[in-house]
């Protein structure tokens, strides 16, 4: 019987370019769901590369009639059917929060958006039934209420997965999570702790991160050519179809770009001038990274620790007395974000027992010199478990059978934890157990580098996403990548046959 299977697609066109080679493997019935800007959605609208028996333009049914009331009664038959909350979701996406430069949705707005994705989503699901989702790892809050609308309709989901470990990629239920790990077969120990070191250092992901942030927005040449396709090529007329756009006219966007090179060069300079860029060895500490922001890592998978201010002056006050707090800034918070604001360092800075350091420290170096890890949601206590560290996380990514990644739900409990922690010991077989079964499920897929050559190809090098694409431009894309994305698609198949999803 053929299966129903829908697509996520957005600006990020990794899960388009797999659907094309995994329709020439299989004869099931694919359905979008597309989520892309007014230019490219002319590609969209015409391409007979992927057979979609029916796609649904996001846009097109989130209508922007923000002067209506939201329907009250629905949105709480909504919460209960689906045991989410809905201000949590909206409170903690970009577009609805204080990350939004250009337009400041108020709570009515808010809500009469997500009352609009919400009707969306369960006509979709009530129209096809899927059997399977496919999408890439969730990053904002449409994408992610439609993960979640999907899975209590017990559709079964294949999230695309960037590891962070050896740079590979998985397909799970989960963003962050494996779907076998409770079915981790014991065994002795058969990798030494520098062995276990040694795999973590092929392809670091943090060396690949920066390399992904070094390779796009790069070029002086991509910027002013983008500028000239907004200014002189563009009609903006997602101003008016795209909630998104709200407020980005033209100027405002502009201004907004200048004024952001030279926030950019302002704020590296204070850091330079005032972080730390050297350690006391001889001073014990707790190693805390700030994460980029805005992020996944916060926004979704940590949704009550979304401040990192309060979260350092919270766990300042849970530390026992003669340790420091180490502070690291995020190295790709500059190329990705343009730094934080002086005054969010200075705060920082402030704060009582508080060591800040430089982004060019080593944060390897600082996770095996620590006393403790703790990290709201990141890589680091993954990392501090390979140097035999414990470590205390906000965010529940998986690591349940590695018990020296304590995952706690609220500041409460991290006084207690901090203190009963401090003098653990860790376990080199629950890391190699916890890695053979990681090993598993990872295949060789270099999703980073898929998206630098994506920003190059139609982006600009990642400057506008709000442009046109033709067939042949993608046809030739798809050709040049047309091996990795076969074996990708041969890895969704796998995924589709097991019955261990």
């Amino acid at each position: 019987m053929e299966k129903k299977i829908v697509f996520w697609i957005n600006a990020d066109i990794t899960i388009f370019s797999m659907a094309k080679f995994l329709q020439q493997k299989i004869n099931d019935d694919f359905f979008a769901v597309i989520d892309i800007t007014n230019k490219p959605k002319k590609f969209f609208q015409k391409q007979n590369i992927v057979k979609f028996k029916k796609s649904w333009f996001y846009h097109d049914h989130v209508k922007n009639e923000l002067k209506n009331k939201p329907d009250m009664e629905y949105l709480t038959k909504i919460e209960e059917k689906y045991n989410f909350k809905i201000w949590e979701l909206i409170s903690n996406d970009r577009f609805f929060n204080n990350y939004n430069n250009f337009y400041k949705f108020n709570s009515n707005e808010a809500l009469l958006i997500f009352e609009e994705e919400c009707k969306l989503y369960e006509s979709i699901l009530n129209d096809i039934n899927p059997d399977f989702l496919i999408m890439p790892q969730t990053a904002l809050q449409n994408q992610h209420l439609f993960y979640l609308m999907c899975k209590k309709h017990g559709v079964k989901i294949l999230m695309l997965n960037y590891a962070n470990y050896q740079s590979k990629c998985f397909i799970s239920q989960h963003s962050h999570k494996i779907d076998e790990l409770d079915n981790v077969d014991e065994h002795k120990t058969t990798r030494t702790i520098s062995q276990l070191q040694e795999q973590l250092d092929i392809k670091n992901v943090s060396s690949e991160h920066k390399k992904l942030y070094g390779n796009i927005r790069k070029s002086k040449i991509s910027k002013i050519l983008a500028a000239f396709q907004l200014l002189f090529k563009s009609n903006n007329s997602n101003i008016k179809t795209h909630y998104t756009y709200f407020g980005r006219t033209k100027i405002r966007v502009l201004i907004y770009q200048l004024k952001f090179e030279l926030n950019k060069k302002f704020r590296h300079n204070f850091i330079n001038h005032n972080l730390i860029y050297k350690i006391n060895e001889n001073e014990p500490f707790i190693y805390f990274p700030l994460h980029q922001e805005p992020e996944r890592s916060l926004l979704i998978a940590a949704p009550y620790f979304t401040n990192q201010i309060e979260t350092i002056k919270n766990i300042v006050k849970s530390m026992p007395v003669g340790l420091k707090l180490f502070v690291k800034e995020h190295p790709t918070q500059g190329p990705a974000r343009g730094w934080r604001s002086i005054s969010a360092y200075k705060e920082i800075m402030k704060i009582p027992n508080v060591v800040f350091l430089h982004p060019s420290v080593s944060s390897r170096e600082l996770i095996k010199k620590s006393s403790l890890v703790i990290s709201v949601g990141g890589t680091a206590c993954f990392e501090a478990a390979f140097f035999e560290k414990q470590s205390i996380t906000f965010a529940n990514l998986g690591f349940e059978t590695i018990t020296s990644i304590h995952q706690i739900d609220s500041i409460q409990e991290l006084q207690k934890t901090i203190k009963e922690v401090l003098d653990q010991k860790t376990s080199i077989l629950e890391l190699d157990n916890y890695l053979t079964s990681l090993e598993k499920n990872l295949f060789n897929f270099d999703l980073l580098g898929f998206e630098v050559e994506m920003h190059r190809w139609f982006y600009f090098e990642g400057n506008l996403v709000d442009v046109n694409i033709s067939e042949d431009r993608m046809e030739d894309f798809l050709k040049e990548n047309k091996e990795e994305l076969t074996k990708l698609s041969s890895e969704f198949i796998k995924k589709m046959e097991t019955d261990k999803i």
